[in-house]
């Protein structure tokens, strides 16, 4: 990132609205919740902001034709303990209450109110001790007025008792105990249905469970759910300069790593990914390559070959298999080159060959797309509000998706070089700035910052 020497802007916005009027056009461009714009400081751009090149889609554009064109999948029961991150295709509504009776939130006593409302340390209450309630066990007699029955944590509460008495405010005497403090009705106690009554909903279809989600489903009995199959996205990468990690590395010839950073990003997304080898810079080795990814996978993803060069083979190679091109430039930096087909049913989606823009294209356009595949009706990615410790600056003409750190503090600052190519400010960063064209943001700027991962 270039620091910018020019003068703050005086007023700091602080609050965000649905859109953002670019500098550049007199339209506003609507937002989608995953893409809330923002704006730092780097190279001019060819114009093209407002449709100089006609071929440009603007990223919300893309993404509501991506997403319009997805249909989540068959559902499948999953077992509980393998549904973790699995999207509910129904709702799960509970079978019990939670608690499901009466119990005791700590050891202790359980007692009638009526017999210690107003004891004390000076003038303690003496009730004699008739049992006791271990977990897991119940007592079957009633607990009446000047008698106690011994309770520990989760032992349900006997009848006839509507309080519990700590074990710290007791003293033994035998078989009678003496009750040093005071306690209210109901004290002390778990009612039934308190956290979660029987009938109600506690997971929603289209909900992606997390860990405290398969938690409440156990505890209410659930062994299983429907969820939408997680869909097989097939990976490639392309071009002749690819050397398979570990491999000798000769003149010209640079390592492969985009399908171990998008087979990873396509499993945080809940998909199933499925690497192919690389693939050479031919329309044949393409078009095999293509064929036999769609023969196996619902979604391809590949990485390279989609722009103007003599090189680029994948639009020609797709579209030779039969397979329709939706589009391929989007107005965003890095990653405008990018290409979203459909074929008898399946999607392509090419990323551009750089790492930096695959891995951002990935994030803003495709992750939606898998997760609506599976049902998910969040398919936003994690913003969370920073104040920029530095000048942003964009002056191009396309918004740009800036690798940032984010502190604890919520200082953000940018990541290091934001060249396309450049990994070591990637692995640095923590999440993007998206940054509008022609735009200039001061420190001190509150801005929301994209987050990836889990």
């Amino acid at each position: 990132i270039r620091r910018d020497t020019e003068s703050p802007i005086e007023s700091s916005i602080t609050k965000f609205v649905s859109f953002v009027p670019f500098a550049a056009c007199s339209r506003p461009l609507p937002v989608l919740n995953s893409l809330v714009p923002i704006r730092n400081s780097f190279p001019t751009d060819k114009p093209d902001a407002c449709g100089q090149d006609s071929d440009m889609i603007e990223v919300e554009d893309a993404l509501q034709r991506i997403i319009s064109a997805i249909t989540p999948g068959i559902p499948e029961t999953v077992p509980l303990r393998a549904a973790l991150d699995r999207v509910l295709a129904q709702d799960v509504f509970a079978p019990i209450s939670l608690p499901s009776f009466d119990n005791s939130a700590m050891d202790g006593y359980a007692v009638q109110a009526a017999d210690v409302l107003h004891v004390g340390p000076q003038t303690p209450a003496r009730l004699r001790c008739i049992g006791s309630v271990p977990a897991g066990t119940s007592y079957t007699q009633t607990v009446q007025p000047q008698t106690c029955v011994r309770i520990f944590t989760g032992s349900p509460l006997p009848e006839g008792a509507d309080a519990v008495v700590m074990q710290e405010d007791t003293q033994t005497d035998g078989e009678f105990i003496e009750v040093l403090d005071a306690v209210k009705p109901w004290e002390n106690v778990r009612l039934t249905g308190e956290d979660v009554k029987a009938g109600a909903v506690i997971a929603r279809a289209g909900e992606r469970l997390k860990v405290p989600s398969l938690a409440v489903l156990g505890a209410v009995g659930v062994a299983t759910v429907s969820a939408a199959r997680r869909p097989v996205v097939g990976i490639l990468s392309t071009g002749n300069e690819l050397v398979e990690v570990g491999a000798p590395l000769t003149s010209g010839k640079i390592y492969e790593s985009n399908r171990a950073m998008i087979s990873a990003l396509v499993s945080q997304a809940g998909a199933e990914p499925r690497c192919y080898p690389i693939v050479h810079d031919t329309l044949e080795d393409t078009r095999t390559a293509l064929e036999r990814a769609f023969a196996e996978c619902e979604a391809v993803i590949t990485t390279g070959g989609v722009s103007v060069g003599e090189y680029d083979r994948v639009k020609a190679a797709f579209e030779s298999l039969g397979g329709t091109l939706d589009f391929w430039k989007v107005a965003m930096r890095p990653g405008k080159p990018f290409v979203f087909g459909r074929r008898s049913g399946k999607i392509l989606f090419g990323l551009p060959g750089n790492p930096v823009s695959a891995f951002v294209t990935f994030l803003v356009l495709v992750r939606p797309a898998l997760l609506r595949m599976q049902g998910a009706i969040d398919i936003s990615l994690p913003t969370h509000p920073g104040v920029l410790s530095e000048t942003l600056h964009n002056r191009g003409g396309r918004r740009h998706f800036v690798r940032v750190c984010v502190d604890a503090a919520g200082q953000v600052r940018g990541a290091g070089l934001q060249a396309s190519h450049a990994l070591g400010s990637l692995a640095q960063s923590n999440g993007l700035v998206d940054v509008p064209p022609e735009t200039l943001w001061p420190a001190g700027q509150m801005v929301p910052v994209l987050r990836w991962g889990n």
